[in-house]
């Protein structure tokens, strides 16, 4: 729900803290201290949600020590994440709670990245509104920590499918991890797939989770190596338990870094009045990487809400980076950056990394795919080539970036162009859906100088040679996603030189979303190109 007023903040020994009494739980938000810049570099999608169930409840001084005693304090400072300890407001506590605590305490919890000391500030791009204040903290990655009644609690009525408030609206909010101490009751085990951390619980119980499939049982708990080892892997991902990458063994370096930038005069972002800011990226590559000379390098821009760490890790492009052995740096918060900004941080990552300049590649999701049209259109000399999905924004009345007309925007510089965008989508991604989108699908034509007339009329579109895009491409290829069950068709599109440079892909069954097998796609065709 949000709550409509921001909630007052304290500031103590170690942190900050604030308080809340909600429908069905009371709600005390611990934020320790840290030495990172999280609003520059945002952690919150790898960030734990970590929620302790309080077995009684418990003044702000005495859950403060707790966090301390018990290592959850070390755990949330690591991430710029807060400890939220939950108590039920119903009368007789845990006893009497059921599953509508767990689902009114997710519809609380946001990811958007506009944070700060544990909350967050939610204004709704998509339905043009403010949300409300709301607890930080990833949904997917709840991990609950229980004691004694609490874990009865946990027992009794968490460890099964769970639906609720998720991302964007009603879904799954299954937890992905369950840590149980002291129960008195044996486990009604529905969901085997959860992630089970059983603590001081007898042979009798700990025989319940006997067929689940990933099992903690220990005499003591340890709670930062219990969480190193163990805890930190799982995230409910759409209701599917998935297990995190360990970079260490992929032996995947991943590096972050701050650029002191010049504020564009165009940058109407928070910045607009600063002289400089600070601007962050996640940089990720293997290890050995640059032995043997200067390596390309993907610049990755995030959709609007989301996150660097957020199209690293949902679009795939670490695993890309893995496997053709790229230099991949995200770009965090790149909605306040603008393209001149974004040209400082590729001059700052030449001097840090053996970047080969000849192969320097951009790509994006959603408002990311935006900010990469932006980088098309404003600095076409910089990228051997674009792989923007999702969005194909519109050169007119650009609400985030430049418009055409401007004296800078590229109208003539041919650069080698995958797009794709999802078929079913409820947003405007393709020609067929927005005339906004044709009018981007015309323009990317007309300076690409393809052979193929886009002269098609957006009210007639029963007389186009192609449904989707409207020009009839040379060649056509299918590429099935065995993963989604989907289809991407890529059309392509040759130049008045003879070079196929443009391609125009839809993807079947797809929604607003970015997927690994249509990014994969993209690089396969985009890094054939040099400058």
């Amino acid at each position: 729900m949000g709550l409509k007023e921001r909630p007052l903040v304290h500031a103590i020994a170690g942190g900050k803290y604030w308080e809340n009494q909600y429908k069905t739980f009371y709600a005390k938000v611990f934020v320790p201290d840290n030495d990172l810049e999280g609003q520059v570099n945002n952690y919150g999608f790898r960030a734990p949600l970590l929620l302790i169930f309080e077995e009684n409840k418990m003044s702000i001084d005495a859950a403060v020590k707790f966090s301390d005693e018990k290592g959850f304090t070390k755990i949330a400072a690591r991430y710029d994440a807060p400890v939220v300890f939950v108590y039920p407001t119903c009368e007789g506590g845990w006893e009497q709670a059921d599953v509508s605590l767990y689902q009114d305490l997710i519809e609380e919890i946001s990811l958007y990245p506009d944070y700060e000391d544990g909350v967050v500030a939610w204004d709704n791009f998509f339905k043009k509104r403010f949300e409300g204040y709301f607890i930080r903290g990833a949904k997917f990655r709840a991990d609950i920590y229980s004691y004694g009644k609490s874990a009865d609690y946990v027992a009794k009525n968490l460890l099964k499918t769970i639906n609720g408030e998720y991302l964007w609206g009603p879904g799954e909010i299954t937890p992905p991890m369950c840590s149980m101490e002291r129960l008195s009751v044996v486990p009604n085990v529905e969901r085997k797939d959860i992630a089970v951390l059983s603590v001081r619980n007898s042979e009798e119980i700990n025989k319940a989770f006997k067929d689940s499939e990933h099992v903690l049982i220990k005499e003591k708990a340890e709670t930062e190596k219990d969480f190193d080892n163990f805890v930190k892997k799982y995230l409910m991902w759409c209701g599917q338990i998935q297990i995190e990458p360990d970079f260490e063994a992929l032996k995947i370096k991943e590096e972050t870094g701050i650029v002191e930038v010049k504020t564009s005069p165009d940058n109407e972002s928070k910045y607009k009045d600063l002289p400089t800011h600070k601007a962050g990226y996640f940089a990720f590559y293997n290890e050995g990487l640059f032995d043997n000379g200067p390596v390309p390098m993907v610049l990755a821009f995030h959709g609007g809400g989301d996150t660097a760490l957020h199209i690293t890790y949902v679009s795939g492009w670490w695993e890309l980076a893995h496997k053709y052995g790229f230099l991949l740096v995200a770009i965090d918060d790149h909605l306040s950056l603008r393209a001149t900004e974004i040209m400082e941080i590729l001059d700052s990552l030449k001097k840090r990394y053996n970047i080969d300049e000849k192969r320097i590649y951009a790509s994006g999701f959603s408002m990311g795919s935006g900010k990469t049209w932006d980088m098309f259109m404003e600095y076409p000399d910089a990228f051997a080539g674009f792989m923007p999905c999702s969005a194909l924004f519109p050169i007119r009345n650009n609400p985030w970036g430049l418009s055409l007309g401007h004296p800078r925007l590229n109208t003539n510089v041919s650069k080698p162009v995958f797009y794709s965008g999802g078929e079913e989508s409820m947003l405007a991604e393709l020609p067929f859906q927005d005339e906004e989108s044709l009018e981007r699908v015309k323009h990317i034509a007309k300076v690409n100088k393809l052979k193929k007339s886009f002269d098609v009329d957006f009210k007639n579109q029963g007389s186009w040679d192609d449904k989707v895009f409207g020009a009839a491409p040379d060649k056509v290829e299918k590429f099935y996603d065995e993963s989604r069950g989907s289809t991407l068709t890529a059309r392509y599109y040759e130049s008045a030189d003879g070079v196929v440079r443009t391609v125009f892909a839809s993807v079947s069954g797809q929604v607003h979303e970015c997927r690994k097998h249509s990014i994969e796609c993209a690089w396969k065709f985009i890094s054939q190109f040099t400058n």
